[in-house]
């Protein structure tokens, strides 16, 4: 096993309510038995209490256990959830592929992988400067919105104008209260806005049971595994699944399963990354009520060879790239 990480522009920033970067700053794990070899690659994510390090260490901790055969089971056990295992699991994913010669979502029980329509994100700024990146964008069928302080309605409605005919989704990244999130519910419901992601921090989001929101809620920083899924189904309706939070595609095709059980909507999501990230994302995509996979459009540039955008539709990746 090899390990090392790398540095992708991001064009621009990517804003949200915690602050911008510049960069999408990754780990990448490479598992080699014979010819063969599997990638996988991570977003440490320091609201997760992760950083480049911390995740390296991790990976370097699990060497010796991975190198003498540890399985994507057996990983589940050896490390904990999070960016880490991800890049580990998804690189095993891709060397049993390679291995078996026969694609990931064929061993992962699909008959198939299709094309997905992704969202596209708008960062958080000023209601004018959302509404020129949504005009820009309006010919895009789902629209991700970054909200989260002042302004908010004012930038969800200057966004409906600039792009009428596209789907909205408004992601607050946990930056809203209660008494907030009953105000603009209604107000988003008016604008059309199909969902409301993590409107109030993780942890502190009980408020939410009994609540009828009149847009469907989605838990994102709520919800990392199975474990956090019963609470998740009290207070939402959708879960935004991703790999850098449930420590790879094993665990997440586990999580989709239980939680379609519990009658909860899929969203697949993504850390703005390499189209090496959202490969094995694109399994989870499938029969997803929303696919946010659009890292690699927020990039300066992309791995190559990478995914196929066309327009907001990705095509399945090549054996090449990953699975």
């Amino acid at each position: 096993m090899t390990v090392q990480d790398e540095r992708w522009p991001i064009a621009g920033a990517f804003t949200i309510a915690r602050g911008a970067k510049t960069e999408a700053h990754v780990v990448v794990a490479e598992v080699r038995q014979g010819e063969a070899r599997g990638r996988g690659e991570a977003v440490p994510y320091a609201r997760y209490g992760e950083s480049v390090e911390s995740v390296l260490a991790e990976i370097e901790a699990a060497r010796a256990a991975v190198e003498a055969g540890a399985t994507r089971i057996d990983l589940l056990e050896l490390m904990p959830a999070g960016a880490a295992r991800n890049a580990v699991d998804c690189a095993l994913w891709d060397l049993e592929a390679k291995l078996a010669g026969e694609p990931a979502w064929r061993l992962a029980g699909r008959e198939r992988l299709d094309p997905v329509k992704t969202c596209y994100t708008i960062s958080l700024g000023t209601p004018e400067a959302m509404a020129e990146a949504a005009r820009a964008a309006a010919r895009r069928p789902m629209l991700k919105l970054k909200i989260g302080g002042p302004g908010d309605l004012d930038r969800v409605e200057a966004v409906r104008t600039a792009a009428p005919k596209s789907r909205l989704v408004v992601d607050a990244n946990e930056a809203l209260s209660f008494a907030e999130l009953q105000a603009l519910a209604p107000e988003f419901a008016r604008l059309d806005v199909k969902l409301i992601e993590q409107p109030l921090k993780a942890g502190e989001d009980e408020a939410l049971e009994g609540f009828e929101s009149p847009v469907m809620l989605c838990a994102d920083e709520s919800l990392h595994t199975r474990a956090e899924l019963a609470a998740c189904a009290r207070r939402y309706g959708c879960v935004n699944v991703k790999l850098d939070k449930t420590g790879g595609l094993t665990e997440a095709l586990a999580l989709c399963a239980e939680a379609r059980a519990l009658g909860l909507e899929i969203m697949a999501g993504c850390m703005v990354a390499t189209s090496l990230a959202m490969a094995p994302a694109m399994i989870i995509a499938q029969g997803a009520r929303f696919v946010d996979l659009d890292g690699p459009l927020l990039l300066a540039r992309d791995r190559e060879p990478g995914l196929t955008f066309v327009g907001s539709m990705i095509e399945p990746p090549t054996s090449e790239l990953w699975g």
